[in-house]
């Protein structure tokens, strides 16, 4: 006959002493199952002892968590969670080095069991741990354990980042700021920021007044990926939180080393960055893991959401600025002046504007500017056509007069494709989208080219234009041959290095 399912048979240890085969009646208290235990082995005071998961975890077993002890589970009896944070407040203040070093190790340890944790903070311990690394006498193991402890704590959410003084901050900082520094500090340190700045605006600002990329760049040169990992994090933090402002692309900034880390856009846009990063973490011969791909691709996502705002901005038709893009697109396909000061009367120009929009695949061939009124994708896909036009000079004219010369039903408007392809790209780039917490997918060509969305709308376009001459498609197979050469472009753009 099975036993009853509240009662589950575990082993007991007690250092010194077998363990015990004991039976464990779910429907009893806790404190009384541990009075039972310690009275077995004549032990007093019950109330200053508790029950651990016997693993590499050492989980105190608690009335939350009980029901996860299952038959034939190992538990330890030990200190309670109270008795171990007061021994462990007392000792990491120990005058012997020895036995302040064993204390930290173990406060590290101790500090992933949020039962634990809770215990150690009511004691004030974060404050004891901060005054400890602002007095700045501890080097080494002692101050690697002790940023590990800390870390460990703060990840429980129990106390608010908002309440580290500037001269913590300032010394963290000093951390990672520093040429030569033990690799466990660094990345504690590395950690430590990160959380700050993802966790308090007010903090975001102090913070970022601290670093400058030229100080993180060092860590990305070196070998050890979990240093370069960390390092990237806190890059993507500090854009994360920028304010909208200071996200964008200032172009009075020259002096990239050292710029403050609130000018994103501008630091994302430097090639001494993205090839430092090709060259020591994507081209290195470590196989990147999945912690150091998924910043990556965090990196990606918030520098293709540069464009979010060209994506949502509609073509205002009155514009003269934006009008001289269209022409200066139809300067270059058909080699013309955009405003010629003679030959014809106002009408004969009309028609002949008329007739190269057309050419130029416009739906609008009046004005075109109305085709680009739509958002998304909204003056990204103009962006784009210019780029491609001045950039892809001979593909972008064979396009356009290739398509111009095709029977009406057979051509692949130029403009209407782009812009439905611009929209596209945007869906599968996930462009304004926050970052996924679990995605892994980077494309090495963001770090091989300067504009890289610009670059694979190239790719594209290309192969849009001809798989339509293969397919001898339609406007109805529109489509149809544009979802297949994107998704085969994406293949094109992961895999290009």
């Amino acid at each position: 006959m099975p036993p009853p399912a509240d009662i589950v048979k575990v082993a007991i240890e007690w250092p010194g002493a077998f363990p015990k085969l004991m039976e464990i009646d779910q429907k009893k208290p806790l404190s009384a199952i541990i009075k039972e235990v310690c009275e077995g082995w004549s032990l007093g005071s019950h109330e200053t002892y508790a029950l651990q998961i016997a693993d590499a975890t050492n989980f105190y077993i608690t009335e939350k968590n009980r029901n996860d002890i299952k038959n034939g589970s190992i538990l330890r009896l030990t200190t309670s969670p109270y008795q171990t944070a007061l021994q462990l407040h007392e000792r990491i203040q120990s005058s012997s080095m020895d036995a302040k070093l064993e204390s930290l190790k173990d406060l590290a340890n101790a500090s992933r069991d949020i039962t634990f944790a809770q215990e150690f903070i009511n004691l004030d311990g974060i404050s004891l741990l901060t005054q400890m690394v602002e007095s700045g006498t501890d080097f080494g193991d002692l101050l690697s354990f002790t940023l590990t402890a800390f870390v460990e704590l703060m990840d429980h959410g129990i106390v608010s980042w908002d309440t580290f003084s500037v001269a913590f901050i300032k010394k963290i900082a000093s951390f990672v700021n520093k040429t030569a520094m033990d690799t466990a500090v660094l990345q504690r340190s590395l950690a430590i920021l990160e959380s700050m700045v993802l966790n308090s605006q007010d903090l975001y600002h102090k913070v970022a007044q601290e670093i400058t990329i030229g100080q993180l760049i060092p860590h990305l040169q070196g070998t050890d990926q979990d240093i370069q990992t960390y390092t990237i994090a806190v890059i993507n933090a500090l854009f994360l939180k920028a304010p909208e402002e200071k996200r964008q692309f200032d172009e009075n900034i020259v002096d990239i080393l050292n710029c403050p880390l609130t000018e994103m856009a501008h630091i994302l846009a430097q090639k001494q960055l993205r090839s430092i990063i090709l060259t020591n973490v994507i081209r290195s011969p470590t196989p990147i893991n999945d912690e150091m791909a998924h910043q990556l691709y965090v990196l990606q996502v918030l520098n293709f959401n540069l464009l979010e705002d060209r994506m949502m901005t509609k073509m205002d038709p009155q514009d003269q600025a934006q009008r001289d893009i269209i022409f200066e697109l139809r300067r270059i396909a058909f080699d013309v002046e955009c405003e010629p000061n003679n030959g014809g009367s106002i009408e004969k120009r009309k028609s002949m504007y008329t007739r190269d929009y057309k050419k130029l695949g416009f739906i609008n061939h009046v004005n075109p500017a109305v085709d680009f009124t739509q958002i998304p994708p909204g003056m990204l896909a103009l962006d784009n056509m210019l780029y491609f036009a001045k950039h892809h000079q001979d593909a972008y004219i064979r396009i356009v007069l290739e398509n111009s010369s095709r029977e009406d039903k057979h051509e692949c408007p130029f403009g209407r494709s782009s812009i439905e392809l611009t929209k596209m790209l945007c869906e599968i780039l996930k462009v304004g989208e926050l970052p996924s917490e679990n995605c892994h997918d980077f494309h090495p060509m963001f770090f091989t080219h300067d504009r890289s969305f610009e670059e694979f709308f190239c790719i594209c376009i290309q192969l849009l234009n001809k798989t339509w001459k293969e397919m001898r498609a339609t406007s109805e197979d529109f489509n149809k041959v544009g979802r297949e050469r994107v998704g085969s472009s994406k293949f094109v753009l992961t895999t290009r290095s």
